[in-house]
């Protein structure tokens, strides 16, 4: 083989390698818009689970303020939750049907990210009047739901039910005084750091929750990209 037919073919590997090259500069800007987590609307969601006055809304949500006591009777409110990812569910002390299986789950996320900074539990109670902050705290200690990272929460029942169907959309009907009235689901919510809406899960599904566990990590990526 010649000179020139050495050179020629060296030529054709590095025009070869840059023309690869260039494909990865270019697909590297979608694959991080496809990793990027979407924005939910009340559009975006079941309806059943939108209050009236919100459904078919398109454009921007954020989770209203609010005002509720924790597992060690401390007042929280959005404030307190400033600069945090936040995972959000609506349960029971006493439910015996979905709720230890959201529970379950929700411990193996608290035991995933203990070390996690950047992230919040945020578990509402349905049943404010009984799921006093003592009976929390009895709760809390069973599941392994420590301050600051897992917040059992209790408050007045419209304000639970507001946020339920106006805020995280994560009820199907509003309460009436009886349990069987305030039918949460099981939905965890992911909720971002501007108190968006960026992902619902299965809060009884393992693999369900293992895609709520990567997405989030996919949520913190992007503001460690900004």
């Amino acid at each position: 083989m010649s000179k020139a037919q050495n050179k020629g073919g060296a030529v054709k590997i590095i025009v070869f390698i840059g023309v690869l090259l260039v494909a990865a500069l270019v697909a590297m800007p979608m694959f991080q818009r496809e990793a990027k987590l979407r924005v939910f609307s009340p559009a975006d969601v079941n309806p059943l689970l939108v209050d009236e006055s919100l459904q078919g809304k398109k454009g921007a949500h954020s989770i209203a303020d609010f005002s509720l006591i924790n597992q060690k009777g401390e007042l929280v409110s959005k404030k307190n939750f400033e600069g945090k990812i936040k995972i959000v569910d609506f349960f029971f002390t006493t439910c015996t049907n979905i709720c230890p299986k959201m529970t379950f789950q929700m411990e193996r996320v608290n035991e995933k990210f203990a070390d996690d900074n950047d992230l919040v539990i945020l578990s509402h109670s349905v049943t404010p009047k009984e799921d006093t902050p003592e009976v929390l705290w009895e709760y809390g200690k069973e599941h392994g739901a420590k301050l600051p990272k897992w917040q059992l929460l209790t408050g007045e029942l419209q304000h639970i039910n507001d946020l339920a169907r106006k805020s995280y959309f994560a009820a199907k009907k509003e309460w009436k005084g009886d349990f069987g009235d305030f039918i949460h689901t099981e939905n965890f919510v992911l909720v971002d750091k501007e108190w968006r809406i960026r992902g619902y899960y299965d809060g009884t599904n393992r693999q369900d929750i293992n895609r709520l566990m990567k997405e989030y990590l996919i949520l913190k990526k992007e503001y460690e990209l900004k």
